[in-house]
């Protein structure tokens, strides 16, 4: 039943496969001759364990099942050499333990029917494979895409199941890294599918919205984070999972399926879809409190580090703006007097640190000019989510002013205004700087002959001012955010010029069609790939913002709203192929719009939830 290609064959387990249903799990039925086997997949919820469910119906004849388990233990991203595969293996009864060589881990297998065959006393000769290793199995998209394509795996033992004439036998198999025991694989799948359906329920009746919810589940996982030494106080008292010294438990957003791991950035704008809609406000606020104890300078991390002895890096001047619309829009769901008390002792003194350091200054040369715009960038910085930089090639360059970095700042000094006045802060403060960002915002972004706002705004060591004409996404975030600076009329426009320009049923693309540097396809070896990422390829996450813009300078009238639903109902059919049920990190700019990048991506089903909760199905009835 196995389906994986080799350097000169391949396996063809799908010519027996009768279907495939995606019922929360993934279920397989297969007809050999005349027997049935029905395989269910399925995860352990919190814990690195997958379970694999057999239900099996015999024939006339008595038959055996042979089940082969592929082992590895290596980084996402990285094949291995045959050679490479050493482990220290025992078996006892029904459990085997592998212990790769340079890897601080167990691995438990255990199949609950069936014998161990030990592959290497099968007859072997210098003309046959090595039964121990299956060789060079090929990850086809991975060699069309330039990186190592050709994998190897170590197979020590078949499990093998023997049936009698029409014999009816359920069993399953098991494998994690924790040091618990598995329990019964089915009541495993069992638990798994309740708790999605749970979840699903939450967020009401709507198919579409349930299947949003289950989507982001995927995102929503657990991270051990090493507290740093000033906050470690505060663990006592903070909303952790499970606190061990200075390590506590808490939840984060993975940014996307199979390669991303939690950034700063991706964390904050996906965070409204995934957790609002869906109810999920204990890991909201596990969130929202974990990133606080991080603000250094004013800054939010861009990217958390895989080991407690890497420190965090802080190259991103966005995502600590975004921060602000989090908790704002935790407040909107919420909105209890001990959720305004949370926020006043678990975050505003992080909220007040950054706009202290962005009005006077921070790392990477952020800070807010004399005009009352936040600048920021220079040389090989990449500071914004256009961030691609090869070698000495910055792909994208948006030193300086850019449009939604300010947006965003004008946005945050509002939240900060309405928070202080509840908190009996000094509000005005803010008011003030709102109003200097405001005026000077719509002074020098907006471009009459486009009508629209310009991308950036560069500014030289003479102090001369040069605006990026390029119609880009970015300016959406000017409408959509809850505060915003330009006159409705200025708003419809922008709205217009991003729909005529970028617009596609998949996405919102990177750069207009009519540039000169438009790139159509996001293909080829990984610097033709980098060279396309911002330069036209549509990203699924902006249509959130630009469905949210369009419904609201359009008042959600019927048309409008029904428009809306149009645009998320593409995404509901995309979630059908590519990807099941999840909607991908990029497309191509131009039609058909294929999906690429991650398959999966936090901030596209995040966003795509968030719009369609928010600005449509309240609006359908």
């Amino acid at each position: 039943m196995a389906a994986q290609e080799y350097i000169g064959y391949e396996k063809k387990g799908y010519e027996y496969l009768n279907r495939f249903e995606l019922d929360i799990l993934p279920t397989y039925y297969y007809q050999v001759q005349d027997v049935t086997i029905k395989k269910t997949i399925s995860l352990e919820y919190g814990k690195n364990t997958v379970v694999v469910c057999y239900e099996v119906e015999n024939g006339m004849e008595e038959a055996s099942l042979h089940i082969t388990p592929q082992f590895n233990c290596k980084p996402y991203g990285v094949t291995i050499e045959a050679s490479q595969l050493q482990f220290d293996m025992t078996q006892e009864g029904a459990f085997l333990t592998l212990v790769p060589k340079e890897q601080d881990m167990n691995i438990t297998f255990y199949a609950s029917e069936g014998t161990y065959v030990n592959r290497s006393t099968f007859p072997t000769s210098m003309a046959t494979p090595n039964y121990l290793v299956e060789e060079n199995q090929v990850y086809c998209m991975d060699c069309r895409t330039g990186f190592m394509g050709v994998d190897n795996h170590f197979t020590p033992y078949d499990v093998v199941v023997d049936l009698q004439p029409f014999e009816e036998k359920k069993f399953y198999i098991t494998c994690t890294i924790e040091k618990e025991a598995v329990g019964d694989g089915f009541a495993i799948a069992d638990q798994y599918k309740k708790r999605m359906h749970k979840i699903m329920a939450q967020t009401g009746e709507d198919v579409f919205l349930q299947k949003l919810a289950w989507a982001a589940d995927a995102f929503v996982v657990q991270r051990k984070v090493v507290v740093p030494k000033e906050q470690e106080e505060k663990l006592q008292t903070s909303t952790a999972d499970k606190v061990e010294g200075n390590t506590a438990y808490l939840k984060t957003i993975l940014a996307g399926y199979p390669w991303f791991m939690d950034w700063g950035r991706d964390t904050m704008i996906a965070f409204q879809g995934l957790l609002l809609p869906t109810k999920r406000f204990k890991e909201a606020r596990q969130i929202l409190e974990s990133f606080s104890w991080f603000v250094k300078d004013g800054m939010l991390p861009n990217v958390f580090p895989n080991s407690s002895k890497e420190e965090p890096r802080y190259n991103t001047i966005d995502a600590a703006l975004w921060y602000f619309y989090s908790v704002y829009k935790y407040l909107e769901y919420t909105g209890e007097k001990e959720d305004y008390q949370f926020v006043e002792e678990k975050l505003y003194p992080a909220m007040e640190q950054i706009i202290s350091y962005y009005k006077n200054g921070t790392h990477y040369g952020i800070k807010m000019d004399e005009d009352g715009l936040i600048l920021g960038g220079s040389g090989k910085d990449q500071l914004t989510w256009m961030d691609v930089l090869v070698g000495d090639w910055v792909v994208t360059p948006r030193h300086g002013k850019a449009v939604e970095i300010n947006a965003l700042w004008y946005n945050a000094l509002c939240v900060m205004e309405q928070l202080a006045e509840r908190f009996h802060k000094d509000a005005k403060q803010y008011h003030v700087l709102a109003e200097k960002t405001k005026e000077t915002f719509c002074e020098k972004f907006w471009n009459e002959e486009k009508g629209c706002l310009y991308d950036c705004i560069e500014k030289r060591e003479d102090g001369i001012e040069i605006p990026d004409d390029r119609i880009r996404p970015n300016q959406i975030w000017a409408v959509s955010l809850p505060y915003t600076m330009l006159s409705r009329d200025r708003e419809k426009a922008v709205v217009q010029t991003v729909y005529k320009h970028l617009y596609t049923p998949y996405g919102i693309r990177s750069l207009s069609p009519e540039d000169a540097e438009y790139k159509a396809h996001y293909i080829g070896k990984l610097i033709d790939r980098d060279g396309a990422y911002h330069m036209g390829t549509s990203w699924g996450y902006i249509s959130g913002g630009f469905i949210t813009a369009y419904c609201k300078v359009y008042e959600h009238s019927k048309k409008a709203v029904k428009k809306a639903l149009e645009m998320c109902q593409y995404f509901s059919d995309h979630m059908q192929d590519g990807c099941l049920n999840g909607i991908a990190e990029i497309f191509d700019g131009d039609f058909s719009c294929t999906s690429r990048g991650c398959y999966t991506q936090a901030w596209s089903v995040g966003e795509v939830l968030r719009a369609y909760s928010e600005d449509v199905l309240p609006y359908l009835h």
